[in-house]
């Protein structure tokens, strides 16, 4: 989910006005009662796997004590501090998962839904939004591996609508002052979101193709794509390219094509062929485009604030309502999916165990090493600092479907940590340098910027209960 916005300081320089961001992309109890609601602390051991309660902090501290990973006291000061976030009203609940050295610990608090619903649990479903992302860059690398798909060949045969491209004279000029491409758009370029289409931050009286995209129903923002997938690609096939290919970083809008290659190429849906090469071999029976009526009852209420209006409320209904209720027209690499923290937890395992997950081999170690490698060239993090949230690659680079950290600002960001963040209000990352996995899911829409503060509390509290 990205969203657009701008303002001109006093001394003329442009940043991101973040309320404005917001705006862009749409058009856009009492505390001890709470907390006694707020459920159990974390988990571990065959309780847990099981997703029940009823182990005694005594025995879960000796547990955290003899996995070696976590600090037992600190780890429940993380589940005082996110129970804080539901008992302040911010959220209605919370899923987490944390692993370290083999040792897993899940916890779930409040409920699914403001005003009522069923607790939270850990096997309760989420809209994950952009951590998809991951997942769809790994299921194009199976191709590659198989020497179906090759990242520097141009994606003309499988998306044509990428062919012969023409390029905007300046990203803020008229649709119809352009100059052809330099070179044809390759896989490469798609996946390291460098193809020259992406989420525009301009606001769209300021430039024509954020107007355009709007106009054309593909505009990055909280909704995802509606149209069919080969109508998708229509409408941008009748737009020019914000920049030559390989020039800058644009986010978003390579995932979603990226989905879209995968299903040509592998000639069924994208859906399909993540099911068979990437769930069932994980085990990931929760994660999908959509929620099957047997197990809509499991899924979280999603909730926002307006971006037109100023009002906060519901964002998507729970049960039949929901527009996760049923298969979507166009299936977003981009943002499309749901899931749930031990889903996320055995895709997040296949990656730092090197591509392999209990004894099967999803994808090869180069393959992993690959993805979490910054991808982006030092110009090119120059040339789009203002195209996405100030600061960004200042300690962030792209690897292929995930940011990777490149420098630390904050407890969490070990240089070589990589993963991403869902703008539904989730977060997936793997630290292979501490043997660390770290997953929160809530369903509030990004309404805090640079970064919401249930985010940055989570991470703050995972590493400071590391055991070492």
């Amino acid at each position: 989910m990205s969203m657009r916005g701008r303002r001109t300081s006093g001394s003329g320089e442009t940043r991101i006005d973040r309320r404005g961001v917001l705006r862009g992309a749409a058009a856009g109890a009492a505390l001890p009662a709470a907390l006694a609601l707020a459920g159990t602390s974390f988990e571990a051991g065959a309780h847990a796997a099981n997703g029940q309660s009823g182990v005694s902090k005594a025995t879960r501290r000796h547990a955290v004590a003899d996995g070696g990973g976590f600090v037992a006291e600190r780890l429940e000061r993380l589940h005082e501090v996110m129970a804080g976030h539901v008992a302040s009203g911010r959220i209605p609940g919370v899923a987490m998962l944390v692993s370290r050295r083999g040792e897993v610990q899940a916890d779930a608090i409040g409920t699914t839904v403001f005003d009522g619903g069923e607790p939270m649990g850990r096997d309760t479903i989420f809209r994950i939004a952009s951590v998809t992302k991951p997942i769809v860059a790994a299921a194009a690398m199976i191709l590659v591996e198989e020497c179906v798909l090759r990242l520097d060949d141009p994606v003309d045969d499988l998306l044509p609508e990428l062919a012969d491209r023409q390029v905007l004279r300046a990203s803020d000029g008229p649709l119809d002052d352009t100059v052809p491409a330099n070179r044809p758009i390759t896989l490469r370029d798609v996946m390291t979101f460098r193809l020259g289409y992406g989420a525009i931050f301009a606001p769209p009286d300021q430039s024509p193709l954020a107007q355009a995209l709007i106009d054309a129903q593909v505009a990055a923002g909280p909704w995802l794509p509606a149209l069919a997938p080969n109508d998708f690609m229509a409408a941008y096939q009748a737009l020019p390219l914000a920049h030559q290919p390989g020039e800058k970083w644009l986010y978003n809008t390579g995932s979603d094509m990226l989905g879209v290659l995968i299903a040509r190429a592998a000639g069924v849906s994208l859906r399909d062929f993540l099911q068979e090469r990437i769930f069932a071999p994980l085990g990931m029976k929760d994660t999908g485009f959509s929620v099957p009526a047997s197990t809509l009852d499991r899924l979280a209420g999603a909730y926002w604030t307006d971006f037109a209006t100023g009002e906060f409320g519901e964002f998507d209904a729970v049960g039949a309502e929901s527009r996760f209720a049923r298969p979507p027209v166009f299936e977003s690499g981009a943002g499309g999916l749901v899931s749930t923290v031990d889903d996320l937890h055995a895709f997040a395992r296949m990656m730092l165990d090197d591509g392999e997950y209990e004894g099967r081999r999803i994808l090869s170690r180069p393959s992993i090493a690959l993805m979490t490698t910054d991808q982006v060239p030092e110009a090119v993090k120059t040339a789009s600092a203002n195209d996405f949230f100030p600061g960004f690659f200042d300690k962030s680079g792209w690897g292929l479907g995930v940011a990777i950290t490149t420098r630390r600002d904050h407890l969490w960001e070990t240089p070589g940590r990589y993963g991403w963040d869902g703008g539904y209000g989730t977060s997936w990352y793997v630290d292979p340098a501490e043997d660390l996995i770290g997953i929160v899911l809530t369903q509030r829409v990004w309404d805090e910027f640079p970064y919401p503060r249930t985010m940055q509390d989570f991470w703050t509290s995972v590493y400071q209960a590391l055991a070492d």
